[in-house]
């Protein structure tokens, strides 16, 4: 951005422009600066809005294996404390989840959580069909929503800022500094730094939140956290 201001600086020594054509010029350049506003800041407001997706998925996946582990305990002695086993073991992997950044720790980490899912269905769902009661389809709607608010969290950090609106941005951003090189009076290192500095920062500061495991802004697993140093709850004490 600070080359295209210099070249833009280049040009008008080349080619020095009539007063009318520079009233002109001032009107192409509000505009640009002000599409260019327009931009970032609904971008910024996407990034916005997916940061809080992802917070209040973690949120919901908290609440949805807290009222499961509670559920189990209506299940029989044994079939509860398995149950209540495999799901702390899942809320430590959810917690891995969150917490990583290596990409191959993050498949193993899938993995292991598809085959927690797959025995904790199977546990409940073998209970369930022992005993068709009403309480326990309560327990396997509930391993449901646990099962489905995971999913929910996978794809809300799946959603990212599509990559034609990054270049948008950089385009605009590009044409106007451009133009205020162009338009400039006087040619200054310093002051041709200021816009892409500034544009710079707004750029970091969007890529950052829309970044779910990148960055300095990140979603902290501050519910599961806490569900999994809760003490264990449901029949006999070991949920």
């Amino acid at each position: 951005m600070w080359l295209s201001a210099q070249i833009g600086a280049f040009l008008r020594r080349r080619l020095d422009g009539t007063a009318e054509e520079q009233h002109d010029f001032d009107t192409v350049l509000a505009a640009t600066l002000t599409l260019l506003g327009l931009i970032i800041g609904f971008s910024f407001s996407m990034a916005i809005n997916r940061y809080d997706q992802r917070k209040n998925c973690e949120a919901e996946e908290a609440n949805a294996i807290g009222t499961e582990q509670v559920r189990i305990g209506l299940l029989p002695e044994a079939t509860a404390k398995r149950a209540g086993d495999l799901l702390r073991s899942y809320i430590r992997e959810r917690l891995l989840y969150y917490q990583t950044r290596d990409p191959r720790q993050l498949e193993q980490i899938g993995a292991r959580t598809a085959d927690l899912q797959t025995e904790m269905w199977s546990v409940v769902g073998a209970a369930a069909a022992a005993s068709p009661t009403p309480v326990s389809a309560l327990a396997v709607a509930g391993m449901n929503d646990v099962l489905n608010s995971e999913g929910y969290t996978q794809a809300a950090w799946w959603n990212r800022l599509p990559d034609p609106v990054w270049g948008l941005m950089g385009a605009i951003a590009i044409f106007c500094n451009l133009l205020i090189g162009y338009g400039a009076r006087r040619r200054g290192v310093l002051l041709f730094l200021i816009l892409p500095l500034a544009l710079s920062i707004s750029f970091f500061l969007i890529a950052d939140i829309d970044s779910p495991r990148g960055g300095l802004i990140l979603v902290h697993p501050r519910n599961l956290e806490r569900l999994l140093q809760s003490p264990p709850s449901g029949a006999g004490g070991n949920l």
